[in-house]
């Protein structure tokens, strides 16, 4: 089993065969959006250095920036403790959410209490 064979093997993948990942930008640790990856489209991902997903509602792999030329090249991929999700550092080129802002979580504050100052 090949280095990358063995990565993959260490995810835990859901029940549809699926694991979510956490896109950020590598230098600047900006959440960008959230999608997900099968095996095969998280071995394009390490193997290619571009960010390769699954999309759930048209049920395809999309590689980010094929159509819209926003492109997300690899720099690191992280497994986390349960390895059940993975953590994607990348250089993204232009707006990374299909809405054309920079990240997906800029729209709607859900305004939670700040608990830093509680103990």
């Amino acid at each position: 089993m090949s280095d990358i064979e063995e990565r993959i093997a260490g995810v835990a993948f859901n029940d549809d065969g699926l694991a979510p990942v956490i896109v950020q930008q590598w230098d600047t640790a900006e959440v960008l959006m959230l999608a997900w990856v099968d095996a095969e489209a998280l071995r394009r991902t390490l193997t290619t250095g571009r960010a390769v997903y699954w999309s759930r509602s048209r049920q395809e792999y999309w590689r980010k920036g094929d159509t819209s030329g926003h492109i997300q090249a690899v720099h690191e991929a992280r497994l986390d403790c349960d390895g059940d999700a993975i953590l994607l550092r990348v250089d993204q080129t232009g707006p990374a959410c299909h809405t054309g802002t920079r990240t997906c979580f800029d729209t709607t504050d859900l305004e939670a209490v700040d608990g830093s100052a509680t103990a």
